[in-house]
């Protein structure tokens, strides 16, 4: 049974919501990318949340179909599953500092963290599907995201001012409001959430599907590829996370200044905007974790 993280429990829970807002019947079909820009995330987590799904007995795949609705449960009735986040912080810190190596085993993450097999094959799968590690041909695991260093860093941001407002600018730039008011409500969320050390998870994962979410309304594949990209190399950073909610509160607020502009189709503000607080991000350093 697919064992979900917390992010694809919490977007099975927002998918079992639309199917009942919608007034979905059994046998209605579920759209991944429709449910992508709904919910304003990737296509990978919502995979995960309908996989998901499916061992609850909701949903079905249906070869040549898609997923397809079997059951209509109540609203927020999906079980919970065990919350691993703070291990991934704990992991993302150890891998930041070298103290774990970059090909690791089950094992040795059984011994280092005094886990069980069970729950090392789960953090790692997470990892995995997060594009963070790799399964090694025939043995063990290797870690996809190097060490950033200062010179990474500013190469980065550089490269992402480039990119991103221009994205903004791009003459196919088309971004739905449904996906504008699900991004709204996230920060919403996460602003009024009591803080913790694991917050830097859902918090990362949020701010990842805001930039990627803009540079894939750009409709320009390669702007869409890099920024993916960008965000899979701080994934292991921003899990580190050092700054508190203080630096949550700022980004939050910035980013939903820059939906305000986005929906009222000034992107020429917007890109602005975007420009200043990528600048402003990449001023913030403390022990090379990137706060942007």
């Amino acid at each position: 049974m697919h064992q979900p993280s917390r992010l694809q429990q919490d977007l099975a829970n927002r998918i079992v919501a639309l199917v009942n807002d919608d007034g979905l019947a059994v046998g209605a079909l579920l759209n991944e990318n429709g449910l992508a820009r709904r919910l304003a995330v990737s296509r990978t987590p919502v995979r995960g949340a309908l996989r998901y799904l499916e061992d609850q007995g909701i949903v079905a795949r249906r070869p040549n179909r898609g997923v397809e609705l079997v059951a209509i449960p109540p609203k927020a009735q999906v079980a919970p599953a065990e919350d691993h986040d703070e291990w991934l912080v704990r992991i993302a810190r150890d891998q930041r500092s070298g103290s774990l190596p970059q090909e690791i085993t089950e094992g040795e993450v059984m011994r280092r963290y005094g886990l069980n097999r069970a729950s090392v094959q789960r953090i790692l799968s997470r990892l995995a599907e997060l594009d963070m590690v790799e399964r090694k041909a025939g043995y063990g695991w290797r870690f996809l995201a190097g060490t950033r260093d200062r010179a990474t860093h500013d190469e980065s941001y550089r490269f992402r001012l480039l990119l991103e407002p221009a994205a903004l600018l791009e003459p196919g730039f088309h971004l739905e409001g449904a996906w504008i008011e699900a991004m709204r409500r996230r920060h919403e969320e996460t602003l009024a959430r009591p803080w913790q050390e694991s917050s830097s998870v859902a918090f990362f994962e949020m701010n990842a599907d805001f930039h990627e979410g803009l540079a894939a309304a750009s409709n320009n594949r390669f702007i869409h590829a890099a920024i993916r990209h960008q965000n899979q190399l701080r994934r292991f950073s921003q899990y580190d996370w050092k700054f508190g909610f203080e630096r949550v509160v700022v980004n939050c607020r910035e980013h939903m200044e820059i939906l305000d502009h986005l929906a009222r189709n000034d992107r020429e503000v917007a890109s602005l905007l975007l420009r200043r607080h990528i600048e402003r991000a990449s001023l913030i350093r403390a022990s090379g974790t990137d706060p942007g």
